[in-house]
């Protein structure tokens, strides 16, 4: 393996889920996934030291400073993190060394590790006058000042007056809070936050202090930063001297004189980790006494003087109370285990995806099965298995019958894993299709809504997607009803759906929903065969010959205009007018820059949209395609570039920015 362009790739990574976790409070890996790449990068940065960079995450904080909240604010004690530790060898060593360094009488304090976003808070005597957010850790932080005053748990006024003190803690949310947000913005039709961490920092960073205060955000202080007019010996003097002051901190702490109790401690949190009100990621293991600890050396990212032991990821039990079954707009029949509610990664979890019937097969779960429930990225429940112990006697494996569980017609199996419906009249996939029909990617109907979807086929007004272009021969009965709204709304969408008729074909095909068959399989079919006419009588044979054309997705659409039903509406789509033809498009892809290669494109690009960079990449002779495979090329990645980044980067696929691309088009 290259080492320097591993290192290269994994420092790109981190930083790219840094930034999601402390700047967008939007975290899509758990913590293991990322200590996971973090040990890796410093494994080859130890074995090879001349591979370091400055910009290395394991040389710096995760964070920069945003001007959200408010001003930037300079640091006057560092606002450092912390090494992470896995196992006890590694925090037996840690003790050792401490003492080994400091002395044998050195003891230390392990406390429970708060899973929020880090706050400093300056007085000056005795009066609140900064709080800032740790931002880049050295350099600046954000000043939250406002926000942070409305915390209940942040003293403004000190019970004893000092010179001066900062002091630094935790913002967090209780799980009670973070429930109570989440059921406020499901009321208001907002989207739900994904965890009380992202819920907690995005709050803190919001400009308007009223909604602070609403949300009931909490505050822990773990450490005192700086003080003068008074000294203190250790760290647990210190959190005695700061009760005192009437400030609120770490509520569950040891003060342990070897390893052995400072196992003890770590175990400890570990038991009543589920039980706690909060979540917590850890367990810090901090050098007591407040002077000796100074002569531990810091690193550019993390403080001598402390660790982070982290706990395996979160999993619980529960039991399993029935399977539901639902259909999707393809006709898959997808099983989800509905279970006995569990709080994971601080929200409570009661449904998760069974995905198919090998997946049920294979961890061998039957109805009442107690099941090992697990958070994948910390924000999606996964089941991971069952407890065999205690699998109900005399119970078979769950199969999912092959009857559709809405329209009641047979289902199939294919070649696949999974198990569909073939009724194309099925409510269920008439619902999901038409949705499917109007979306961005396909038609482009603007304003046609989900209700407006459902409430339409359950009056009688849409029996397949061809309906659409005909409701305007129900207007008046449409604004009598109300189903639409009134008449300028009916009169709003009806413009819309009259307008979409001149869309390119290719829209169309992308609409239909035939399996296998997206946006980009769509526009090359169309612009090989220029109309729906000749795509009907096209063969598989004339498909596949085709650049983008597998042989599953010509399959797919030789069986779609063969089956009476969809020719039928495909007529109807005629009679409407909804454009059919385009002219045949004939690329020659020989000799162009990016001829032969394979790219895929995600994230937010500057100055051009992603459909923009996908005509670029087509007129330069590439193809585009929709996820990352080892056939990929090269990945075109813009900023919160999210899981296509993460996978591109596993398998060791080239990731360019758009001005990259562009150099490489000039070059070529």
């Amino acid at each position: 393996m290259d080492m320097a362009k591993r290192a290269e790739e994994l420092r790109t990574l981190l930083n790219h889920h840094s930034d999601l976790y402390y700047n967008q409070d939007s975290s899509v890996i758990s913590d293991a996934e990322y200590d996971s790449l973090m040990l890796e990068l410093k494994t080859i940065e130890a074995e090879h030291p001349e591979l370091i960079h400055p910009d290395s995450p394991t040389q710096k904080v995760g964070g920069t400073a945003k001007r959200t909240a408010g001003v930037l604010v300079s640091h006057r004690v560092p606002m450092l993190s912390m090494q992470d530790l896995f196992s006890r060898e590694e925090v037996d060593h840690f003790v050792a060394d401490c003492k080994e360094k400091l002395g044998e009488n050195t003891t230390f304090l392990v406390e429970t590790k708060i899973d929020g976003l880090s706050m400093a808070l300056r007085y000056e005597d005795g009066k609140l006058v900064t709080a800032l957010t740790r931002g880049d850790g050295r350099n600046f932080g954000e000043d939250v000042t406002a926000n942070a005053k409305v915390i209940k748990d942040v003293a403004v006024k000190l019970k004893k007056k000092l010179e001066y003190l900062e002091v630094r803690g935790e913002v967090y949310m209780t799980n009670e809070a973070f429930d109570a947000v989440n059921e406020r913005q499901e009321l208001l039709g907002k989207k739900t936050f994904a965890n009380p961490r992202n819920c907690a920092a995005g709050t803190l960073r919001q400009l308007d202090a009223s909604i602070t205060k609403e949300r009931n955000l909490s505050f822990f202080v773990f450490n005192i930063q700086d003080m003068r007019g008074l000294e203190l010996a250790t760290h647990e003097d210190a959190y005695s001297f700061l009760k005192e002051c009437g400030v609120t901190v770490i509520a569950h702490y040891w003060v342990c004189k070897d390893q052995e109790e400072v196992w003890q401690a770590i175990e400890a949190i570990g038991e009543m980790r589920g039980s706690l009100p909060y979540d917590i990621d850890g367990a810090v293991v901090k050098v007591n006494d407040l002077a000796t600890r100074t002569q531990l050396k810091d690193t550019a990212k993390n403080a001598g003087y402390q660790v982070a032991y982290k706990y395996p990821p979160e999993r619980k039990e529960t039991k399993l109370l029935e399977i539901e079954l639902s259909v999707g707009r393809t006709g898959k029949i997808t099983p989800t285990a509905i279970f006995e509610p569990v709080r994971l990664c601080g929200t409570t979890v009661s449904r998760c995806t069974l995905h198919n019937q090998d997946y049920i097969n294979n961890l061998g779960i039957r109805l009442g099965s107690t099941l090992l429930i697990e958070k994948s990225g910390e924000v999606i429940p996964k089941c991971v298995g069952v407890v065999a112990e205690k699998q109900p006697d005399g119970a078979e494996v769950f199969q999912i019958p092959m009857v559709c569980p809405v329209c009641g017609e047979p289902a199939v199996r294919e070649d696949t894993a999974d198990i569909k419906c073939v009724n194309l009249s099925c409510p269920a996939q008439l619902e999901r299709l038409i949705g499917h029909f109007v979306a961005r990617d396909s038609m482009d109907i603007k304003g046609f809504g989900a209700v407006y979807v459902h409430d339409l086929i359950q009056e009688g007004y849409l029996s397949d997607v061809a309906d659409i272009f005909t409701l305007y021969h129900h207007r008046d009965e449409l604004i009598e009803k109300g189903i639409i709204g009134k008449e300028k709304n009916t009169d709003k969408l009806l413009g819309v759906i009259e307008k979409a008729k001149n869309n390119p074909p290719s829209r169309l095909l992308t609409g239909l929903g035939i399996s296998n068959v997206g946006k980009s399989a769509a526009q090359a079919l169309m612009n090989h065969f220029g109309t729906f006419d000749a795509l009907a009588t096209a063969t598989e044979e004339e498909m596949t010959a085709i650049n983008d054309i597998g042989p599953i997705s010509a399959q797919c659409v030789y069986t779609y205009f063969r089956q009476e039903r969809n020719l039928r509406v495909i007529e109807k789509l005629k009679a409407a007018g909804v454009n059919m033809a385009q002219e045949v498009v004939i690329q020659q892809t020989e000799g162009l820059p990016l001829s032969g290669q394979t790219v895929v494109i995600t994230g937010t690009l500057p100055d051009m949209s992603r459909e923009e960079a996908a005509d670029l990449v087509k007129q330069n002779g590439g193809k585009v395609t929709g996820s990352v495979s080892k056939k990929t090329t090269f990945l075109l990645a813009g900023e919160a570039a999210g899981s296509k980044l993460t996978k591109a980067q596993e398998l060791g696929i080239p990731v360019l920015s758009l001005d990259e691309l562009l150099e490489k088009l000039k070059t070529e």
